[in-house]
């Protein structure tokens, strides 16, 4: 990793990189979505209301993996001191908190059809509800680090680390507890889900990846831009 440390070696990767994953990824949600509402028959008990799986899951994939893309970055910046870490962190969190967001909205709406409320503070949800907070908590933090000046970061990225404990919380809370949510559809032995619905889920869960990962290196190169326009503005204050 420390081969990428370097921000100009990064920039000359993500530049060329950053327009590949987003039309990538764009094309792919738009043939999973399109194939989820027009090809994919409805489901037998749950009807047309199973289509926003496409939506969901993907959504609540990448809001956990973007907790965890902060941890790592949060724990490369303590312990290898990575120059990028805090940057990759903090270009994380927004999109990922997007993502909790949409993961939140989508279920409530999947939710009302199905178990006939909107809301129920069962372990999945509410668990999944205190990771979006944490990635609001995280953000302002590292907002108010930043407003602070150059400096380490350590306690975003403490925090950071320290938050990825709610993700074992999200994952295994449907086996701990009773809940409406339904128990892992997917699994290593299978899928309760049939293929004719299933199919264009991977699809999707790919290109939304590959939009996330856009996202995020989009946002790491405007945060270095950032920070060389403010150098070079120091530079000359100081001259």
């Amino acid at each position: 990793m420390h081969a990428f440390a370097n921000p100009a070696r990064f920039l000359r990767i993500a530049r060329p990189l950053t327009p590949w994953l987003g039309w990538s990824g764009a094309l792919l949600v738009a043939v999973a979505l399109g194939a989820g509402l027009t090809v994919t028959p409805p489901d037998y008990l749950q009807g047309e209301s199973v289509r926003i799986l496409y939506v969901h899951v993907p959504s609540a994939w990448l809001g956990m993996a973007g907790w965890s893309g902060i941890a790592v970055a949060s724990l490369m910046q303590l312990v290898w001191r990575h120059p990028l870490a805090a940057i990759a962190a903090r270009a994380v969190a927004a999109p990922g908190a997007l993502f909790a967001a949409i993961c939140l909205v989508t279920g409530s709406i999947w939710g009302r059809p199905t178990w006939g409320t909107w809301w129920e503070w069962d372990g999945r949800l509410t668990s999944m509800l205190v990771l979006f907070f944490l990635y609001l908590a995280y953000l302002a933090l590292a907002a108010a680090e930043d407003d602070q000046g150059p400096g380490e970061r350590r306690l975003s990225a403490i925090f950071g680390l320290t938050g990825a404990a709610i993700l074992p919380v999200i994952h295994y809370s449907v086996l701990w507890w009773r809940s409406l949510h339904q128990r892992p559809s997917i699994g290593i032995k299978g899928s309760s889900i049939d293929g004719s619905i299933l199919w264009p889920l991977p699809i999707a869960l790919l290109g939304f990846t590959l939009l996330f990962a856009a996202i995020v290196l989009m946002r790491m190169r405007a945060a270095l831009a950032h920070a060389k326009v403010e150098a070079r503005l120091r530079r000359l204050a100081a001259a």
